[in-house]
């Protein structure tokens, strides 16, 4: 479709499609993830496969993660400086390619080129997308994220079962059916990077003439710095629970493997929930104050949860679940509200933070339990949440919903909401 076809058909209805587009880059974000979420879930398979041992696995985890995590940042930062909407299909293409290798690999240097290449993937996917979903928000960033950030949530989880369920049963070939998916979402991909296309530079001028703050520079480095260490404490508590409740619930309380993983299920399905409810909680009340309830406001249930029986174990962890989860989305919003104008370089670095964080986390708590054990972990990241406190040096912001987000909106719409 060429661009000036697409812009008739976006202007017919502009405030539905950007709708659509919402939709439709959260749904990307959900196949990205699973995929992502191939390569960990599959790493048994590989190390049988090809006679590795536990430092080669830690190699391959390594390369995939410094890709994934560490590039972001610099990826974001020249997307800001040089917007290519349709580099989302381009990281979902890279995404591919190591998919493909991986299914057919016969050496390890393939299998570390293979991981590198799905790093970078995610690496460019999660910058441009968050700028795309700011784009289609219609000035309700925080209803966007959460929506973002769910779809990424749901694909993480499916993504081991996908694994489970079509890869262990069929081998590693059977990675190449999953191209499909990749395939598919390029083509939506590029669809969506058409359309911010079209609207990304009007928004762009118009939201750099409202975009301001009038904090100094010292201060925007000092929340900067604070938001780091909240999702710090975030990813670090959820790093213990999502790598080891099972293990902890199987030591304890001596349920089945099967009981575990639904206790686990539960969680995930609570944490879902938190991310979804925190961006458009956050729109009405403010990024601030979700904040403070969601990093703070788990500390009681995380204290409790060492010492508690199996049921209100798991009434403990649904809680921390649905109040710790809703944090990010909220942290993000405030991160880009703070820094106007640098919406890749923020999602790159908090996005490559936390999964560097849950990476390095989960190897060290690991470590940490060989050493002690499963209770001692979950007793010393029950005060994590503690972190929170530093919410107090955050600045105020503006209400969520200000004339900078409804000149956004009007750039992106024409004028019609």
């Amino acid at each position: 479709m060429s661009a000036a076809r697409r812009r008739r058909v976006t202007e017919a209805n502009p405030a539905r499609t950007a709708g659509l587009v919402l939709v439709g880059i959260s749904v990307c974000h959900l196949l990205n993830d699973m995929l992502q979420s191939l390569l960990p879930s599959i790493y048994p398979m590989l190390k049988s496969d090809f006679a590795l041992n536990f430092a080669e696995v830690g190699l391959i985890a390594l390369t995939n993660q410094m890709t994934a995590s560490v590039l972001q940042p610099v990826v974001g930062l020249f997307l800001d400086r040089q917007p290519r909407p349709y580099s989302l299909a381009f990281g979902m293409g890279s995404t591919l390619c190591g998919l493909v290798l991986l299914a057919i690999a016969s050496r390890f240097g393939v299998l570390l080129f293979a991981a590198g290449l799905v790093g970078l993937g995610s690496s460019i996917f999660h910058p441009e997308s968050s700028r795309v979903a700011r784009l289609a928000s219609g000035g309700r960033h925080g209803l966007a994220q959460s929506l973002f950030q769910t779809g990424g949530n749901a694909g993480s989880a499916v993504g081991p079962l996908a694994a489970a369920f079509i890869i262990l049963p069929h081998g590693r070939g059977s990675i190449a059916w999953f191209t499909v998916i990749a395939a598919g979402a390029i083509v939506l991909l590029a669809r969506i990077g058409g359309w911010a296309h079209v609207h990304a530079a009007s928004a762009a001028g118009r939201a750099t003439a409202v975009a301001h703050h009038a904090f100094p520079k010292a201060t925007v480095r000092r929340a900067i710095v604070v938001l780091l260490a909240l999702v710090f404490s975030k990813y670090l508590y959820l790093s213990s629970l999502t790598s080891y409740y099972t293990f902890f619930l199987i030591q304890k309380f001596h349920v089945s493997v099967q009981s575990a993983q639904l206790h686990l299920f539960i969680f995930l399905a609570a944490a879902a929930a938190g991310t979804f409810a925190g961006g458009p909680i956050g729109d009405r009340v403010g990024r601030k104050a979700v904040i403070w309830a969601s990093i703070l406001g788990a500390l009681p249930f995380t204290l409790l949860l060492p010492y508690a029986n199996l049921f209100w174990t798991s009434v403990l962890t649904v809680a921390i679940g649905l109040i710790i989860s809703s944090a990010f989305s909220a942290i993000l919003v405030y991160a880009t509200e703070l820094i106007p104008g640098k919406v890749g370089l923020v999602a790159g670095l908090f996005f490559g933070f936390a999964f560097g964080i849950a990476a390095l986390g989960a190897a060290l708590l690991g470590i940490l339990a060989d050493h002690t054990s499963i209770e001692f972990v979950y007793r010393v990241c029950a005060y994590l949440p503690a972190i929170g406190l530093l919410t107090a040096l955050l600045p105020d912001m503006r209400a969520p919903r200000d004339a900078k987000s409804e000149e956004e909106w009007e750039a992106v719409t024409g004028g019609e909401v």
